[in-house]
Formats: structure tokens, sequence, C-alpha cells
């Protein structure tokens, strides 16, 4: 045991916790020491554009889509082996129907997805590894892989590869239309999109009216708090349910895309009703949420003396931001709807 320090709290916790934490913060669940990429809001180029289709009348191929990079890429038969790389490329083409004959290391949802063959990390995939399985379509990472360093290597497969990702729930949209146009299964991709649409709206109505306040907090290598703003997955769910989120106003810093450095001083100020902490480290790493209730300065906050310190899955708000965010708008809503009941 050694002592852990929080901006200026100490707290006594294994030190192995928290460097766990970093190591799936930095990867977004998929490699062991880097950090996640920028997001479209904090300036690299994700477009939410979607998809154009130009079928020929008498087949829907070969078509032509344009991806979540605005890139156009030409599909000339329906793709039968894909390899995705990403979690959320993989949890994309699942959600429409699809199938995948290669993965990035981390997936674990869909089950069925397990079983594909691992082909590295989403952060350093092995591209010998995936040409072995001779894919006839590449799903690539709009978020992840929109840096040059990933991106220039996966446009240059010898395949046709497509761009698609989330960082916000219109994303998560956007490329499940894209996947439908592209697999040829537009009416499964809407009726998914017509779900998560439904839950967010079901959601959103199921705390109509109670005037709330959270944040949500991951923690870094370093022992430093680090809160979700709106332009976050984790912050756009809560903008898009009505919350207040006090750290929204707060400037970009830190080295994680759409969150804020957060003093304790100021998490004192903010005082939230709620706190969704997000744990990257695998059980049985102590759980972020646990932690912070015993950090002195947070022993009188709001979310603290009500029990209202949430444990957030770090796969539904983190690591695979997807069409499973039907799933993390209801764990919001719950919470909130519980506790004013």
């Amino acid at each position: 045991m050694r002592a852990l320090f929080l901006g200026r709290a100490r707290l006594l916790i294994p030190a192995m916790a928290i460097v766990a934490m970093l190591v799936a913060v930095a990867c977004g669940g998929d490699d062991d020491d880097q950090e996640p990429t920028p997001t479209a809001e904090s300036g690299t180029p994700a477009s939410s554009a979607t998809a154009a289709v130009s079928p020929s009348p008498a087949s829907a191929y070969p078509v032509t889509v344009t991806d979540l990079l605005g890139r156009s890429v030409e599909i000339k038969a329906k793709p039968a082996t894909i390899v995705a790389i990403s979690p959320t490329a993989v949890e994309l083409v699942y959600a429409v129907g699809g199938t995948i004959v290669g993965r990035s290391s981390s997936v674990d949802f869909p089950e069925a997805a397990k079983a594909a063959k691992d082909i590295g990390t989403a952060y350093q995939p092995n591209f010998e590894a995936i040409l072995a399985l001779k894919p006839d379509l590449v799903v690539a990472d709009s978020v992840i892989h929109a840096q040059p360093n990933l991106r220039q290597p996966i446009e240059q497969l010898s395949v046709p590869v497509i761009f698609a990702g989330a960082d916000s729930y219109q994303k998560v949209l956007d490329g499940l239309k894209l996947m439908g146009q592209v697999l040829d299964s537009e009416e499964t991709a809407n009726k998914a999109i017509a779900d998560i649409t439904k839950a967010r709206d079901d959601a959103k109505a199921a705390i109509a009216g109670k005037q709330v306040s959270a944040v949500a907090l991951i923690a870094d290598r370093d022992n430093t708090l680090y809160a979700a703003k709106d332009a976050s997955f984790a912050g756009d769910i809560l903008a898009q349910l009505g919350i207040t989120n006090p750290a929204a106003s707060q400037p970009d810093s830190g080295p994680f895309p759409g969150y804020t450095v957060l003093a304790p001083e100021k998490m004192v100020e903010f005082n939230p009703d709620f706190i969704f902490a997000i744990t990257p480290a695998p059980k049985p790493a102590p759980r972020l949420a646990t932690l912070i209730p015993q950090i002195p300065p947070f022993k009188g906050l709001k979310a603290v003396t009500s029990n209202h310190v949430v444990d957030a899955e770090v796969q539904l708000f983190l690591q695979a931001p997807g069409p499973r965010i039907a799933e993390a708008f209801k764990v919001v809503a719950d919470a909130v709807k519980a506790s004013t009941n």
C-alpha cells in the first residue's frame, strides 16, 4: 500500500490500480501504451458525414459510399470477409447484421466476434495478419485511426477500407447508417437507429423535470482526475439526457480529448448530485466509484452523502463507444430516476 495523491488529497490504494486505469484509458480498450486519438471536436477531422449511395438499378452493387472521414469508397460486391480493427468498428458491423473474420485484440462483444482472428491492437494492427485473412473489406475506426500515422498505412491496404467510429450519439447513428449501406442492410440499420433513438428518448422522458447535475470521471497514473466535457462520449450521453454537467464549460486540458483536468477544489465547487466513475482497469483492481468517497475533500459532496457515486461500465462509457449507447442512456436514467422517486 502507498499514499495516492489526487491533487492535494491523500488516499491509500494499491499503486497498480491507478497504473492499470491509465493503461486502459490511454488505449481506449485496445492497446497497452497509447493515448486516445483526438476526436472531431478536439481538432481531428472525423466527419459526421453520412454515406451517399449510388446503386445500379439492377443490384445494390457496385455502390459508392462516403465514409465518416469524408472518403469516397467503391464497394464492388457485397462484403463477405470483413476485418474490423476497433471494438466500435466490430459492434457497428454486427449491429447491422454483418459478421467478421478478423478483429482487434480487446474485442469481447458481441460474443460471436470473439471467435474471429486476432489481428493486433487498434493502435498497432498487424497488417500482414489482416491481409492473410484475404478480406474484401476492412473497417477502420474514424476516431482512433484518423491520425496520419495510423490512417496512411491502413489506406494503403490492397482492399477496400472504410472508416466508421463514434465519439458521440450522432456519430453512432452515422456509423450505423454507413454500415447499413455498405452491407446492403439498410432496413436492419434503420431499426438499430430507431431503437437507439427510442432508448435516448425514453431515458430523457424518465427523468424529465428532475433538475440534477452530474460529472463523469476517469483517473490517470499520476493520480489526476479528469472530468468528461460534452465533446467526449460520456459527456455527450449526459448532454443528450439534459443533465447539467458543470465540467462542460471548463477549458480543454490534459492529454485526453474531450476531458478536462479536475482539481479537488474544483470538484468541491461543482458539488454534483451524481458522479459517474469510470474505472478502465479490470477487476480485481479497486473501482474508482469506491475510492472517491474515501478522499477527504470529497466526503461532504452531495453525490457522496446521498450515495450517488455510480460505477459506470467502462465498455459502455469509454472503451467501445457504439450501438450500446442505448444501454448507457438507461444506466444514467435509472440512477437518476431511482434517486428521485
